[in-house]
Parts: C-alpha cells; structure tokens; sequence
C-alpha cells in the first residue's frame, strides 16, 4: 500500500493498494477511485477485526460514523482518493498496540484494516468529552497506518516532563492516548456569550501535541453572516 498526498491548502491523499490489500474509510468521504474496486460497508470496520455493532456505537459517539467502508482493488490493482474537507493538512501516522492516539473528532480519513476507531473515553479527559468544552476525541488504537485530516497551519510541541500548556480544546489536533489532559475553567476572561471565564485543556509532559489553527466551529462562525438567511427566504415565499 502506498500513498501520496498533493495540494497545499485543500490537499487531496491518494492511496493505491496492491491485490488483496484493503482500506477503511468513512463512506461518504471518497472523492474519487479507480473501476473495479468492491466495496462493503458495515459496523465491524474500523474495530480491528473485531466486534460488531458496539464498535460502530462507539465510533459514534466519538463523532464518527456508525458504518465504515471496506475498500478492495481488482486483481489489477487501483487507487481511492479522499479530498481535504478543511484547509489544512492530511497525516499520514504509523499506529502502535502500545502507543493508541487521540484526534479531534471528524479528523479521521482512512486506516489499514487493523486499526480501531472508537470514542476518547477517558477518566482523564472525560470532562471534556461531553462537558463544556464541547468538543470530542476518537481514538485511534491497534497496528497499522491512518490518515488523519488536521485544520490550518499545524505547531508541534515536544513538552518535557514537568512542563505543561493551556490549550483551548478545538486546537488541540493529535496526541498520545496515554498524555495526560486536565479542563478546567480560567476566570477573567471574557466569554463572547456566557460567563466570565474560559474552558481550556491543561496538556502535561512528556510528549508531543500537534495543535491546529483553525478550528471547525470557528470557521463556521466566521462565515455564517456571510450566508443566505434561510428564514427570511421561508417568509417571502409564503
């Protein structure tokens, strides 16, 4: 199996497998492929070679789909192409049994067929799982190789033991499993809409973090003025 990625600020990955190899992605994000592949979707993609419903339950919950697709080339070979959905950039990891990672919800692209996509849970970062941060984690655990799709310009921080940073959590792209992550609440800072304070993630050494500078939400809030009023639109054709 082998891949390429091209472009720069709306990259596209291309990855071509050889007979009898297989690739899985979430269903709907092919942009292009090669004729003849066979495709199947199911719940038991993307949890290793194992389980069934629950896996896709928990992929789902960590804001991933509930099926996934298996990709199978021809004899002859053939490629699939995933375009960036993002501005940004598409990484290509290498996954450990040892050394599972955690990525922003939605930022998964592909994976050998050994990988197991879930939902981050853990007693450590669960407050920002499903507490105020509002943001979710999935996680990447098992052995082989995914694609994940990272937002804006990406900063890698190398943090010794002893050293921490406060991260606001939609930036927060790629990390270790086994890092530990606190959320807490910084007062004095002005909330755009509720409160007094903000909610950030407290990243602690060692390891490495990669941070994006884009984030989903953000992007959205800064054009949603610049789009059609859907309501007053309703209104005059009534």
């Amino acid at each position: 199996m082998q891949s390429r990625i091209t472009g720069t600020t709306m990259p596209v990955l291309e990855i071509t497998l050889a007979p009898g190899e297989r690739l899985t992605a979430e269903g709907g994000d092919v942009a292009w492929l090669t004729s003849g592949f066979s495709l199947e979707t199911s719940t038991r993609f993307g949890s290793g070679g194992r389980g069934g419903f629950m896996s896709g339950l928990k992929r789902a919950l960590g804001g991933g789909q509930l099926f996934l697709t298996e990709y199978t080339p021809p004899r002859s070979g053939g490629f699939v192409a995933f375009a960036a959905q993002l501005p940004g950039s598409i990484r290509e990891i290498t996954v450990d049994p040892a050394a599972p990672v955690m990525v922003l919800s939605g930022s998964f692209v592909a994976s050998t067929s050994e990988i197991e996509v879930s939902v981050g849970l853990q007693k450590k970062i669960g407050a920002g799982l499903f507490g105020g941060a509002g943001v979710v984690f999935q996680k990447l655990a098992g052995h082989g190789t995914a694609w994940v799709q990272l937002a804006g310009e990406i900063t890698e921080y190398d943090l010794p033991a002893g050293q921490s940073l406060w991260v606001h959590p939609g930036h927060l792209a790629l990390l270790p499993a086994d890092l530990r992550v606190e959320f807490a609440s910084i007062g004095g800072v002005k909330n755009k809409l509720f409160g007094d304070s903000l909610l950030m993630a407290e990243v602690h050494g060692p390891g490495r973090i990669w941070l994006q500078s884009m984030t989903p939400a953000k992007l959205a809030a800064a054009i949603q003025p610049y789009l059609p009023d859907r309501s007053s639109s309703s209104s005059s054709d009534d």
